[in-house]
């Protein structure tokens, strides 16, 4: 435990400094200081994470019938008459006995290109008087009124018909809305459980009571990060009101979903999560459970009831995702019998006029229908990603565990070193994040970490290079002339330990002269004679840098040199004297080498002291040394006069 104190002490404020990043993300997760580009790159990180795993196969189940170009060219501009919608409705329904038919489209106007209407008016005002007239258009009446017959085809069977949920300041409703899936009062009050609406625009009276089932087409914009289309509400409360009463309403692959379950008349019940909310707030839902029969279905939804679209590739016609049928096709019959038995059938448009293309994570022009499409794939193949409740706690223990890693593992490292440890680190949080999304289908957020850990890497080694590293340079031009450089590089992992500051230390110091070094200079050429004191003490210097030793001074023949400052050597005195037995057999080379030459051999005299004495920055304002000052050292140099090798 005294490791750690020591390690705060010695790079507190590198520590602090590489903690730093991990406050401000906390923050953010926290909501104390939003970083909306953080928000935008967890989006980019999902976006990329949901290509790479694409299924890019056909769902074979989902067909696309295709209000699409030629369809329009055929058949006219939309919207088409109601009695080729009865015919689209029969023939997917009847002939080719589909399982689940539902439209991505509204019908919000009555249909009136029959001249139903415009008869009427006349039978009731100038023509009111001609006999027979009125009784006639009655008779004509059922064969006239394409709402009527639509409806007709749509009742008793498996459609799903689709409406929008508004919020404006003033509410608004139009048309009919189906029976909401839950009450009002489902939830526990205290909180917001879904996304909340106080109008709509339903389907005409005619059809909303013909059809089974209806859901609603909203989808979730992402606008404040980039408007793309990633999530779906499954469920949204109506306020209600004096068209429609308040309850919870289900969306349109919700509803076709639980159609081709059963007959859309299962439960759908919500699973709340198993915490209390902050502050005593109720808990938010964590799922739907969707019954029918003996089938039963856990989705997970976030905190506003919605899911992530569960997107299997591209979309549109050649995306390969769905089979696209133009709707033309349809009701011309041109399918053979039971081509499309028991196929999910939804009708929606790819035409660009139609104006229902979305931007999505997979394309900049999805069609609408193919988002309810990939919803009812994801539902029946249970292969629905979410968005735990769980998931701010867990990016909190991922930034603290990763910050305090950094913290300690960047401060004690070299720059080739904490490169690694900041790469590791990401790669453990990269590769989790992967792991829980691709095998247990979770979306955690990922981009304030990997942030957090780059921005601590970048100020970790930026205080090191141009704060701890000013600090080691200085150190290395300090103690650089008199130091080993291996000791020096031993220096610099801890600068704050070395000064120049005198102080008491028991140490080892050497003296080693020339003996008759006066006659021998008179003896030699001033350029023989530098070549002989270079030779000597270059010899001499490397054997007390080898053994760790610190070079004091050279003193006219003279080396002077100490052993345990400035670093720390318990075995200071046997470091010298091995060192001193190293030189002596040295001199004795020299002299071989001489005496082959020709030339004059030199003989010194070694003293060693081992004793406490004052080491330090010593000297005038015009010049200083780091050396070593004493008693011991006297003693040292006068016991270097006493032998002679």
């Amino acid at each position: 435990m005294s490791a750690l104190p020591h390690l705060i002490r010695r790079h507190g404020v590198r520590i602090a400094i590489t903690l730093l990043p991990v406050v401000l993300a906390i923050a953010h997760v926290l909501g104390a200081w939003q970083l909306p580009f953080l928000d935008r790159l967890d989006r980019f990180i999902y976006d990329v994470r949901l290509r790479a795993t694409l299924p890019a196969t056909l769902d074979p189940r989902i067909v696309i019938v295709d209000i699409d170009d030629p369809s329009l060219q055929e058949l006219g501009q939309w919207p088409w008459g109601r009695d080729q919608l009865a015919r689209l409705t029969s023939e997917v329904m009847e002939r080719q006995q589909a399982r689940v038919l539902g439209f991505d489209v509204l019908f919000v106007e009555s249909d009136a290109s029959s001249g139903l209407d415009a008869l009427r008016r006349l039978a009731k005002g100038t023509l009111q008087d001609r006999a027979g007239f009125a009784r006639d258009i009655e008779v004509l009446a059922p064969t006239l009124d394409r709402d009527a017959a639509f409806a007709k085809t749509l009742a008793g069977r498996r459609v799903a018909l689709g409406f929008y949920l508004t919020r404006t300041a003033e509410p608004r409703a139009k048309g009919v809305l189906p029976a909401p899936v839950l009450p009002a009062d489902a939830f526990p009050p205290g909180r917001d459980y879904t996304t909340q609406w106080n109008g709509f625009v339903g389907s005409i009276a005619p059809l909303a009571e013909a059809a089974p089932v209806g859901g609603f087409l909203n989808v979730v914009l992402d606008r404040d990060v980039d408007g793309v289309v990633r999530s779906v509400p499954l469920i949204a409360r109506y306020d209600g009101g004096e068209h429609a009463a308040a309850g919870y309403y289900e969306s349109l692959a919700l509803a076709v979903f639980r159609l081709a379950l059963g007959d859309g008349d299962g439960t759908v019940q919500p699973m709340l999560a198993p915490t209390v909310g902050a502050a005593g707030r109720p808990a938010p839902m964590e799922a739907l459970a969707v019954s029918a029969g003996a089938s039963r279905l856990r989705i997970p939804v976030d905190e506003s009831a919605s899911v992530l679209v569960p997107f299997r590739g591209a979309g549109g016609p050649r995306g390969g995702s769905f089979r696209h049928i133009s709707a033309s096709d349809v009701i011309r019959g041109a399918l053979a019998t039971g081509e499309l038995k028991d196929k999910i059938v939804l009708v929606g448009s790819t035409a660009p006029g139609l104006q229902d293309l979305r931007s999505t994570p997979v394309g900049a022009d999805f069609p609408g229908v193919e988002v309810h499409a990939n919803i009812v794939s994801g539902l029946l193949d249970s292969r629905v990603l979410a968005v735990p409740d769980y998931a701010q706690g867990y990016e909190l223990v991922m930034l603290i565990a990763a910050g305090l890693a950094l913290a300690f593992g960047l401060s004690v490292s070299a720059a080739p070193r904490a490169i690694g440890v900041a790469a590791l680190i990401s790669a453990v949080l990269i590769g989790l994040n992967s792991w829980l999304y691709v095998q247990a289908g979770l979306v955690l957020p990922l981009a304030a970490s990997l942030v957090m850990v780059a921005l601590s890497f970048v100020l970790n080694m930026s205080w090191g290079y141009f704060i701890d590293g000013r600090s080691s340079r200085e150190l290395a031009k300090l103690f650089g002339t008199y130091v080993p450089p291996q000791l020096v590089d031993e220096m610099r992992a801890d600068p704050g330990r070395y000064s120049m500051r005198a102080e008491n230390r028991e140490l080892t110091v050497l003296f080693c002269d020339i003996r008759g070094f006066t006659r021998l200079a008179e003896q030699l050429a001033p350029a023989e004679l530098q070549a002989l004191l270079n030779a000597y003490f270059s010899r001499l210097s490397e054997i007390i840098s080898a053994h760790r030793g610190t070079v004091d001074k050279y003193m006219g023949d003279c080396v002077m040199a100490f052993w345990g400052a400035p670093v720390e050597a318990t075995d200071h005195a046997e470091l010298a004297v091995t060192a001193a037995i190293e030189m002596v057999a040295a001199v004795q080379a020299l002299n071989e080498r001489r005496r082959l030459a020709g030339r004059p051999q030199v003989q010194v005299g070694i003293g060693i002291n081992t004793g406490v004495m004052s080491v330090g920055d010593m000297g005038s304002a015009v010049r200083r040394s780091y050396t070593v000052v004493g008693d011991a050292v006297n003693l040292a140099s006068r016991l270097e006069g006493l032998g002679v090798h």
